[in-house]
């Protein structure tokens, strides 16, 4: 409002409008639409959208939570949609007679937007059991009523959300969007561009961001035509154990895939035959031991390190774990079960090098903080941990945050269901394990590298679908994505 200059209601009837043209394009179909509207502006926004659906003909029905304590906004939307369209129906919940919402009917949720900071409690939880009760689709506008934009508490104390098919969220998702407990309430989210200042947000400083290509691209090194393998890193990747060798193939492939120029892989003797003959670009370290790994290698030459696929938990595993993480001096990723023996072994966590990533899963995350009850708690407790250990942290999941050592984070939102697979993360780990071995800084290889797997992921769901997706299949377009991000 101070940047273009524009005033509240100008700009509460440019998201109004946006918002209409999103629905009609989903919902166009339907002759019906029921708006049920909060006190504030996004019940004005609400308010608005049936001023427009009426002047394009639509039948609309409007309820209100409250017909007091209007905002300024919303009580001028109320006065003009009573003086354009004096016969659309206008009802107040909870006190006139129940709205009758049939199936073919959309419900426009404007309740309560993301401004909310508590849960809803009385009267407006009623409002919401009211709209969840239908069977008409519900569509919510900015964010579900109820659902406040961070931090929900526990899930398990109950909470009355509105459960959309849709969310219309106005220029930028809301954090809570991207917790796993949220899905059932926020549907299909869409964000809408509704032409707010870019000099305003350039200069609003914000904690959280996505990780957009074009924020890749503007990381990635350009590759000297005068290089040599020696230019791109030398790296050791310690994996596998016995019935495991896939973890070793999965990790290895990736690295080689991603630019890296020299790999090692240690494994132990009943994996060198699968890893040398599926990877022969790799080349391989035999471990003391017939079926784990045993015995920490000499890490000198190395340029970063790679541990924990297909690992196992033996003592000796652990023991030689140890050595290796003391015994180093030059970043490391670790994941899978490196992960579960540091978790046994805590005080060995701030023995890793300068520039280490972790990339735990929620149920690795809890074995190292402890269990939590919700996506925000598991997100902060995460960030908490990168700051007191120093280290970047990626938390893996439906939406994967990357957490930097300093607490900075951002959250992709790449990626599809089908790479809920065994040996995804493996593949990531070979990335990021290429990536540090190359000199990107564990921020940024870590940045980079769950964009790239991401977005291999829905190349390859696009070619086999999700149900088929397996994590060779991401490898596989690793090339695609990096021909795509690197393209100047």
């Amino acid at each position: 409002m101070r940047y273009e200059p524009i005033d509240s209601f100008a700009l509460m009837k440019r998201a109004a409008g946006v918002l209409v043209d999103a629905l009609l394009h989903d919902y166009g179909n339907y002759g019906r639409f029921v708006v049920f509207a909060g006190p504030g502006n996004n019940g004005g926004d609400g308010i608005v959208m049936a001023r427009m659906l009426l002047s394009r003909g639509y039948a609309v029905e409007v309820w209100l939570a409250s017909d007091e304590r209007l905002s300024d906004d919303c009580a001028t939307a109320l006065e003009k949609l009573r003086s354009a369209y004096p016969l659309c129906p206008i009802g107040l919940l909870l006190t006139d007679a129940a709205p009758d919402v049939p199936s073919d009917s959309v419900i426009i949720d404007a309740l309560f937007g993301s401004g909310l900071c508590r849960p809803l409690d009385g009267r407006f939880a009623q409002m919401v059991q009211m709209i969840n009760s239908f069977t008409a689709p519900v569509v919510s506008v900015d964010i579900p009523s109820g659902l406040m934009g961070e931090d929900n508490g526990d899930p398990k104390e109950g909470r009355a959300v509105v459960c959309a098919e849709r969310t219309y969220t106005l220029q930028f998702p809301k954090l809570s969007m991207f917790f796993a407990e949220n899905e059932k309430y926020i549907g299909k989210v869409r964000v809408l561009d509704i032409g707010l200042s870019k000099r305003a947000m350039d200069e609003t400083e914000a904690l959280t961001h996505t990780i957009e290509q074009e924020d890749v691209r503007a990381l990635i090194s350009p590759r000297s035509r005068c290089a040599h393998k020696g230019c791109f890193g030398r790296a050791l990747l310690v994996a596998g154990s016995q019935g495991m060798a896939g973890a070793s193939v999965l990790a290895a492939r990736a690295a080689m895939r991603s630019g890296l120029g020299l790999l090692t892989v240690h494994l132990p003797v009943c994996n060198n035959e699968i890893v040398q003959s599926c990877v022969p670009e790799a080349m391989t370290s035999i471990d003391a031991c017939d079926t784990c790994f045993s015995v920490a290698p000499n890490t000198a030459v190395y340029t970063a390190i790679g541990v924990g696929p297909g690992l196992g938990r033996s003592d000796d595993t652990a023991v030689a774990l140890h050595a290796l993480i003391k015994n180093s001096s030059v970043p490391m990723v670790v994941d899978a079960d490196a992960l579960n023996i540091l978790a046994q072994n805590p005080t060995w966590i701030d023995e890793l090098p300068s520039g280490s990533v972790l990339t735990p899963h929620p149920g690795e995350l809890a074995r190292l903080v402890g269990e939590s009850y919700s996506g925000y708690r598991a997100l902060t407790r995460a960030r908490d941990f990168a700051i007191k250990h120093n280290v970047c942290v990626v938390l893996k999941g439906g939406y994967t945050a990357v957490i930097d050592s300093n607490g900075d984070f951002c959250i992709n939102t790449a990626g599809n269901a089908g790479m809920a697979t065994g040996g995804s993360g493996d593949v990531l780990t070979g990335v990021v394990l290429s990536l540090l071995a190359r000199g990107y800084s564990a921020y940024d290889a870590a940045r980079i590298a769950v964009y790239v797997h991401s977005v291999a992921g829905d190349e390859a769901a696009r070619e086999l679908g999700e149900t088929s997706l397996m994590a060779g299949d991401i490898v596989r377009h690793l090339p695609d994505v990096w021909r795509m991000v690197e393209r100047v």
